[in-house]
């Protein structure tokens, strides 16, 4: 078996789907897509040959067994495919064998291929198609007396397929999301290549997911990957490919908008660095957040907030107390401020518009404020996901970014100590503020638990908050510190003023 690097491909054109297939179907084979009702099959299947002719200019065929020709043409309208257009240009060609299908009894006996075999390979002649799409084998295979029969005729389908040499799309049912790849159990061993597409809900929520099971004799990427349906960008793998490194790294420093701060961090941030701030409700998550683009807008730089907490009126009025002027800024064209809940989209529609932003307003810092209200839509997992992705395509565009996050232990928190620490491990610079008992007071204190190429102070320093914003003081040397846990989740300070108490009725508290 070769490593897959010499065997020709055929890019899907579907977005994200070239780096997890590392190129694209294998040429001139069958691919069997699987999934269950609702996962994404039809589509990919359709844009399989939208994208060939828009943009490889290679003509396909459409076998269609349930929905009419019609319907195909309606769905693919709202992709903004037209293909009707592409009919008179003879680049698209249907086989419609949904009238032959829909209503039809179950037939006990034989059941001949013949027909269909070659009225494909008339339209694959006729236009000159290069691509083959068949959604799907469930309506068709119901009518087969047994398995054996189901895996001979696929083989002989799969045969006739490559005989025409095309790259072809063939679609089947599973019955549930974990059960096996296809609904018969035999499909999968008659093609060359599987993908499997699934659509768990999890937590109330639906995750979408795309799996190569197999590219026999060619190189891919294995395991899920997200991927979300758009409306105008269709089908969209959400690859972890995105982590390429970079040719380079950047040498120079900008500020957090924070002087003390960026003393503590040895003189600033690195310009392509990802920042993660912790703390919890009160701390002065999003004034660090509103300082940081104000640095950034006085630099003239473009800024990207991204708020998942508060409403833009609310962030405008908060800002506005700390003589903050969003508006201004906004009008400025240096600053963008976008404002939604969590739920009104899944996690990797968010990613998607993320990513559109990223495009279309090429930010010089971003600013997400916060990965913790996405807990509620998202898995632990899903959330790793996410920031993964999201730091890949920061890196490769040297955006600064500042992501604010609440502590784990929270009752509303998901995010285990697991993925907390590997969500920690991607950032450049880790930042705690706290609160801590004092005698009769709570203190809130500020650390740098690391900051990657670069010196740091590592004191813990006491934090007040007025009007004027977030000031740094010296070093809180009355407290007694322990320090454990990743920096997305330090447990926290074990604190207290003076030794121990030695009559053991004391504790320390957990802050």
């Amino acid at each position: 078996m070769t490593d897959g690097r010499d065997i020709p491909r055929t890019p899907t054109g579907i977005s994200g789907f070239l780096q997890v297939s590392l190129g694209g179907l294998p040429a001139g084979r069958a691919t069997l897509v699987t999934g269950t009702t609702g996962s994404g099959k039809t589509l990919f299947a359709l844009e399989f040959l939208a994208r060939g002719i828009a943009n490889f200019d290679e003509p396909g065929v459409f076998v269609t067994f349930e929905e009419t020709a019609d319907d195909i043409r309606r769905n693919a309208a709202s992709f903004g495919f037209d293909i009707a257009v592409w009919e008179a240009e003879g680049k698209w060609a249907f086989v419609d064998v949904s009238s032959t299908t829909i209503g039809e009894p179950i037939i006990i006996g034989s059941y001949d291929f013949s027909a269909l075999i070659a009225r494909v390979g008339d339209a694959v002649r006729r236009i000159g198609a290069r691509r083959v799409s068949i959604d799907s084998l469930g309506a068709i295979f119901t009518r087969f007396p047994d398995l054996a029969v189901v895996r001979r005729e696929v083989l002989r389908l799969v045969g006739s397929l490559e005989q025409l040499q095309v790259t072809a799309i063939v679609t089947a049912e599973r019955a549930t999301e974990h059960d096996g790849v296809s609904r018969y159990g035999v499909e999968e061993f008659a093609v060359d290549n599987v993908i499997v597409l699934r659509n768990n809900l999890q937590a109330e929520r639906r995750r979408r997911t795309i799996e190569i099971v197999k590219f026999r004799g060619a190189a891919h990427r294995t395991g899920e990957w997200l991927f979300t349906i758009d409306p105008r960008d269709g089908m969209v793998v959400i690859p972890l490919a995105f982590l390429v490194p970079r040719d380079r790294a950047a040498e120079t420093k900008v500020s957090t908008g924070n002087p003390e701060l960026d003393e503590m961090c040895g003189g600033g941030v690195y310009r392509d660095g990802v920042i993660l701030l912790t703390g919890p409700t009160g701390m002065g998550k999003t004034l660090s957040a509103l300082r940081f683009v104000a640095a950034g807008t006085a630099a003239g730089e473009r800024c990207l907030l991204y708020s998942f907490d508060e409403t833009r009126e609310q962030l405008s009025r908060n800002a506005g107390t700390w003589g903050l002027d969003l508006a201004s800024m906004e009008r400025s064209g240096q600053l963008r401020v976008i404002c939604e809940y969590p739920e009104v989209a899944s996690l990797e529609d968010h990613f998607l518009r993320l990513h559109r932003a990223l495009e279309e307003f090429h930010p010089h810092r971003l600013v997400i404020d916060t990965l913790s209200a996405l807990e509620r839509i998202v898995t632990p997992r899903g959330l790793l996901d996410f920031v993964l992705a999201l730091v890949g395509l920061l890196r490769q565009r040297e955006v600064t970014t500042l992501l604010t996050a609440a502590p784990v232990g929270r009752t509303t928190s998901t995010i285990t100590p697991a993925i907390a620490t590997e969500i920690a491990s991607l950032v450049d610079t880790s930042i705690v503020l706290r609160y801590v008992e004092a005698p009769g007071r709570i203190m809130r204190v500020i650390t740098v638990i690391q900051t990657r190429g670069s010196a740091h102070d590592d004191s813990v320093r006491e934090v007040t908050v007025d009007h004027d914003g977030l000031h740094i003081g010296p070093p809180a040397r009355a407290l007694t510190q322990v320090l454990t846990g990743s920096p997305f989740n330090p447990p926290g300070f074990a604190y207290g003023v003076g030794p121990e108490p030695e009559d053991g009725l004391g504790e320390r508290h957990d802050g």
